[in-house]
């Protein structure tokens, strides 16, 4: 809960906007609540306070009805109407007292109304009590966003937004795709290196190794399923379907051997992958209600596994079936048949 005393709370004051035509009425206002603790803007008519609040958002705008070039009421209401400033707080300031001018104020927005000759202790706490409320929304907002983009580190953003849309109990996602490709990156002598180096510093290799492949991702714009220990699982294909989805993960294979020569020289280490690569049909979905991710299931899966199980190290092996779709053949090794477990002889393919 937000203090009404910012002062205690708030790292910076909030900044009223005083906007009077007066300048005996404006110089008052202004030394009250700067007396408060509170920094003051200045403007003397509702254009001027449009122009300002373009530039800086106040906490709060204390409004005058009565200006010339522009009224408050106008005023008002194109703060209202404006995405960027429709959420700042005005306090209507005016003589006129008359149930019509009151309901025109609230009509065009205002979220509070104190008439002329004005009682300063009821301003005072009618400007805290504004500012309080802007602070919370504003918090709120800034609790949202964060909440959203941790949402989309974990899920892709078509089912994120699903996810929120249908709020159903127990609710199960699940979409078949008919063709997609999966592969699969394991770090060759990892497990061996887990048990001579402490674990921050495992966690760091890994973190510099596997924020690279993030980026790589998003360049050619598949979706990164898990890390498994020093695995990393990437999809292409999905939740987005695209014809190119072999040609892309392949790109993605040679760009993550290519950025672990990079991180190689760097650290003066030796550090290689295996690399492993199908393409099928797969079903991906969000199942659970805690820690929930987005994950594929199918033979395709299993069989990109078993590609990079079989691999060598440094090596990129592809399947017949994703050879098959791939546009550019880039220079490939036809290794022949080989024996995987749970899927007899395979033709595959090195690159």
């Amino acid at each position: 809960m937000i203090s009404a005393d910012f002062r205690k709370n708030s790292p910076t004051p909030p900044q009223i906007l005083i906007v009077d035509d007066e300048p005996t009425q404006q110089l008052f206002t202004r030394r009250i609540v700067e007396k408060e603790g509170y920094r003051v803007i200045e403007a003397s008519n509702g254009q001027e306070c449009l122009d300002i609040c373009q530039k800086m958002l106040p906490d709060i705008v204390l409004l005058d009805a009565m200006m010339p070039v522009m009224d408050g009421f106008t005023c008002c209401a194109q703060l209202q109407a404006h995405p960027l400033t429709q959420n700042i707080p005005v306090l209507m300031l005016t003589a006129l007292d008359d149930k019509k001018s009151v309901n025109q104020a609230f009509e065009v927005g205002a979220t509070d109304y104190v008439t002329k000759p004005i009682h300063w202790p009821v301003l005072l706490q009618r400007v805290r009590r504004l500012i309080q409320q802007s602070q919370m929304y504003r918090q709120l907002i800034e609790s949202q966003e964060k909440t959203q983009k941790l949402l989309l580190n974990i899920l892709p953003e078509s089912i994120a937004l699903r996810l929120q849309a249908e709020v159903t109990e127990h609710l199960v996602i699940a979409d078949h795709f008919p063709n997609v490709s999966v592969l699969f990156a394991d770090m060759v002598g990892f497990t061996k290196l887990a048990s001579e180096i402490p674990p921050i510093e495992l966690i760091v290799k890994l973190n510099s190794i596997f924020s690279e492949f993030d980026k790589l991702t998003e360049k050619y714009g598949l979706e990164k399923i898990k890390t498994i220990g020093d695995g990393y699982m990437v999809a292409s294909g999905l939740p987005i379907l695209r014809d190119d989805h072999a040609d892309a993960i392949v790109q993605m294979a040679l760009a993550m051997q290519q950025a672990m020569a990079r991180l190689n020289a760097q650290t003066k280490e030796f550090h290689s992958l295996r690399i492993g690569i199908h393409s099928g049909p797969v079903v991906a979905g969000v199942i659970g209600t805690k820690k929930f991710s987005y994950d594929l299931w199918g033979d395709t899966v299993n069989t990109a596994s078993r590609m990079e199980q079989y691999s060598f190290p440094g090596c990129i092996q592809v399947t017949e079936d994703t050879y098959k779709q791939l546009s550019n053949k880039h220079l490939f090794a036809e290794r022949g048949m080989i024996d995987v477990k749970g899927k007899g002889k395979m033709k595959t393919y090195l690159l």
